[in-house]
């Protein structure tokens, strides 16, 4: 009884502990800097945090696989180009672009699937390549120059407010409740923590792990190109280098929120926990006037710490 008592607070913290660390963060910056606290400043985070949460949400699926996606940066900007120059250049309804580019972000996580699963190659090699090879692409597509002029309905997407909010912020909200539900209710999210958590049972249980692999990079794939598609509206216009080194923080938000590099542990609302502590940090920083070579500097630390505390929390189990 004594011990049920004792360990009730303990479980209750190791359970809410990124919660807790992001409260205190913005607690910290709140005493720092009195503009923070602000609700102009708050829907800033929220907004800048949305499409970099969705990207890692895509991200945790195939992290909970035990895999890596590096491509998700490039995937945006290769999205975001696409779309944009379907809509400028061809003249294509807005959202027939948007969708067209969506498939597009699809079919490269199929690609990256099939070159991990068939191919043998390492998640962390095969996406690397494809990190190169959509840059790439963008680059040819753009021929190194933006692509502005976007649809009056397109930008909304991007820079939009619904009842005062941003409208990627409820799309992020959409993102992660839907995920949340395939993780935890349905028989494809018990057979994605199966695989991550121990591949060759869940095999002889009748799971076929490279359909599942399959799947989740197709995920990621996905929400690296919606991802992409409101960074442009976001912008007004698709940057060729949009995008650059956020493979950093979509690999970082899923781990700093608790979802393990070697498979089968994680959440989606851990992840969208981790995403906020990463904005957060950011803009705290840049209300205090830390300069941006610094927050990329802390930014790399706190990954180093999250990584130290799943490898640490591995051995234990």
């Amino acid at each position: 009884m004594t011990n049920s008592i004792v360990n009730r607070p303990l479980d209750i913290l190791r359970r809410f502990s990124v919660t807790i660390i992001l409260l205190c963060i913005c607690l910290a910056f709140a005493l720092g800097s009195s503009d923070f606290f602000t609700t102009s400043n708050l829907l800033n985070v929220a907004l800048q945090t949305s499409i970099i949460a969705i990207v890692a949400i895509g991200m945790t699926f195939t992290i909970l696989t035990a895999g890596i996606d590096l491509s998700v940066g490039s995937v945006m900007a290769l999205s975001g180009a696409i779309a944009a120059g379907l809509n400028v250049r061809q003249g294509l309804d807005p959202f027939v672009a948007i969708g067209i580019a969506l498939l597009i972000g699809m079919l490269i996580g199929a690609i990256n699937g099939l070159m991990i699963i068939k191919g043998g190659i390492p998640p962390f090699v095969a996406t690397l390549a494809m990190l190169a090879i959509a840059r790439g692409l963008t680059l040819v597509y753009t021929q190194g120059r933006p692509i502005a002029g976007l649809d009056e309905r397109f930008i909304y997407l991007g820079t939009g407010q619904i009842m005062g909010i941003p409208v990627p912020v409820f799309i992020m909200v959409v993102v992660a409740i839907i995920a949340h539900i395939v993780t935890r209710y349905t028989p494809f999210g018990l057979h994605v923590y199966a695989t991550g958590g121990n591949e060759e049972p869940t095999r002889l249980a009748g799971v076929s792990p490279d359909r599942i692999k399959l799947a989740v990079y197709i995920i990621s794939g996905f929400t690296a190109a919606l991802g992409g598609v409101l960074l442009a509206a976001r912008l007004w216009s698709a940057q060729p280098n949009a995008a650059v080194g956020w493979e950093l923080d979509a690999i970082a938000a899923p781990v700093i929120g608790g979802t393990s590099l070697f498979g089968g542990v994680g959440t989606i609302g851990g992840t969208v926990v981790g995403a906020f502590i990463i904005g957060v940090l950011s803009n705290g920083l840049n209300l205090m006037g830390v300069p941006s070579y610094y927050q990329q500097v802390i930014k790399g630390v706190v990954f180093i710490l999250a990584v130290s505390l799943d490898i640490l929390t591995k051995r234990r189990r």
